[in-house]
């Protein structure tokens, strides 16, 4: 069985302590992660060049609450997957941001890994396994998961 290449992984978090964190948590989990960005700019920048599969986006960043518009952007001009890392979930509404979902802060090794594995299964075959723990997916989603997938 052929291996799938590392899933690219872009981190868009402010706190540079907390990036390190889930940079480190990333690669100890066979990711290979392109960057880490500390606002939207930088954050654009560094997919218009490595091309991410997953973004990790922190809602509320150095330039405002731009989380969401970052997610969309990365979505709709890079084909990337968001989701979002807050530690304020409630503010993970807006469902034109096209996040997968929410992990609220602080989170875990077992919960990324969780949430890597969900997504490289959600990328490869289009399809909804069950959603790991403490991983909130959009509700969205769910209405599209045939019966028997649903999470």
């Amino acid at each position: 069985m052929q291996k799938s290449p590392p899933l690219k992984v872009l981190v868009v978090e402010d706190q540079a302590l907390l990036a390190l964190q889930l940079e480190m948590t990333l690669l100890d989990l066979g990711c290979e992660v392109v960057g880490c960005a500390m606002d939207t700019a930088a954050a654009l920048e560094i997919a218009a060049q490595e091309s991410p599969e997953l973004a990790f986006v922190d809602i509320n960043l150095r330039d405002g609450c731009t989380g969401p518009l970052i997610a969309a952007a990365l979505g709709r001009d890079f084909g990337a997957t968001s989701v979002f890392v807050t530690a304020n979930p409630e503010q993970a509404t807006d469902p034109a941001s096209g996040a997968l979902g929410v992990i609220c802060k602080p989170f875990d090794t077992d919960t990324i890994s969780g949430v890597v594995r969900f997504v490289e299964i959600y990328r490869r075959e289009q399809r909804l396994t069950p959603v790991p723990p403490r991983f909130r997916i959009d509700p969205g989603l769910l209405v599209l998961a045939p019966p028997g997938r649903r999470a």
